[in-house]
C-alpha cells in the first residue's frame, strides 16, 4: 500500500486525475441507491425530457431519471469489469506459472493448449455461450473471466521463467523448500506488479465487451441498466434525443481511457 502511495504521489497529473475519476465512478456505483430515483419507475408523462434541474441527465423515453440508470449502469459495467479480471488474473497466472515453473512437457502442452484457444475468435464464443445460457450479470462475469486469461497466462509463464533462475529460488530448492511455496512465496510474489498491469488493461477491455454484449441486447436486460445497454436503447433516438447516447458513451470512454492511462504508467515504473 505504502508503495502505491508513493508511486501516486510521483505521478504525472494525467494519473492522478484517471485514479480521482476512478474512485468517483466507483464510488457513485457503490453509493447508488442512495439516489432519491431507481431509474427503473417510469412516467410517460416526462418521457424524453432533456437535462435540467429536475433530471440531471434528462429521461429516456420511458420517463426513467437518466443519471439513476447512469448509477446503477455504473455498478454493472464495473462489476463486470473488476470481478471478470479477477476471475481471467487468478486462472492465467495459476496456469502460467505452472507452466513455467515445470518447463518440459508440461510447458509445451499447456502452451499448445493456450495457442489453440487463443485462436479462437474469443468474443464470437462468448456471443454464443451468453446468448445460450440464462441472462444475467453473473454469467457475463463468468463468462469474460473464462475467456480472456490466455494472454495472463502468456504474460505469467514469461515472467516465471525469469524468475525461476534467480538465484534466490535455486537456493530455496537446494534446501528442500516444497515446489508450492517457491511458486506462490518467491515467484509469485514478484510477478505481481506485471500482472497488477496486464490486469489494469484488461478492465478496460471487459468493460468494452460488456457493453458490445449490452449494445448487441445480449448483456444486461431491462428494467436494469448498464452503459452498453442504455447505449442500445438510445440508437432510435440519436436524431431527437442525442444526450441519450453521450453521456453513457463518455462514461464509458472515460472509464476505459482511466484504466488505460494507469496501466501505462504504471507499466513503465516496474520496468
Amino acid at each position: 500500500m505504502r508503495n502505491l502511495l508513493k508511486i501516486y504521489k510521483r505521478s504525472p497529473i494525467r494519473v492522478k486525475l484517471s485514479v480521482i475519476v476512478l474512485l468517483i465512478f466507483i464510488t457513485a456505483a457503490i453509493l447508488a441507491d442512495l439516489y432519491p430515483k431507481n431509474g427503473i419507475d417510469t412516467d410517460i408523462s416526462n418521457a424524453l425530457v432533456p437535462p435540467n434541474s429536475q433530471n440531471i441527465f434528462g429521461t429516456d423515453d420511458l420517463g426513467r431519471d437518466y443519471f439513476a440508470r447512469a448509477l446503477h449502469g455504473a455498478r454493472a459495467s464495473l462489476s463486470v469489469g473488476v470481478l471478470s479480471v479477477v476471475i481471467s488474473t487468478a486462472l492465467g497466472s495459476f496456469v502460467g506459472i505452472i507452466s513455467g515453473y515445470f518447463g518440459g512437457k508440461v510447458d509445451m502442452i499447456i502452451m499448445r493448449i493456450v495457442d489453440i484457444l487463443m485462436s479462437i475468435p474469443s468474443f464470437f464464443l462468448i456471443l454464443i455461450l451468453n446468448a445460450a445460457l440464462k441472462p444475467g450479470i453473473q454469467n457475463i462475469i463468468l463468462i469474460i473471466g473464462l475467456f480472456n486469461w490466455m494472454s495472463v497466462a502468456r504474460l505469467a509463464r514469461a515472467e516465471t521463467l525469469t524468475v525461476k533462475e534467480r538465484d534466490y529460488v535455486t537456493y530455496s530448492k537446494l534446501i528442500g523448500v516444497s515446489k508450492k511455496k517457491i511458486m506462490t512465496k518467491h515467484i509469485l510474489r514478484n510477478i505481481v506488479p506485471t500482472l497488477t498491469v496486464a490486469a489494469t488493461v484488461n478492465v478496460a477491455s471487459a468493460i468494452l465487451t460488456e457493453s458490445s454484449l449490452s449494445f448487441l441486447g445480449l448483456g444486461v436486460r431491462q428494467p436494469n441498466s448498464s452503459w452498453g445497454s442504455m447505449l442500445k436503447d438510445a440508437q432510435q433516438y440519436l436524431g431527437t434525443s442525442p444526450y441519450l447516447a453521450i453521456f453513457p458513451g463518455l462514461l464509458i470512454l472515460l472509464t476505459v481511457l482511466c484504466f488505460n492511462v494507469i496501466g501505462d504508467f504504471y507499466r513503465q515504473e516496474i520496468q
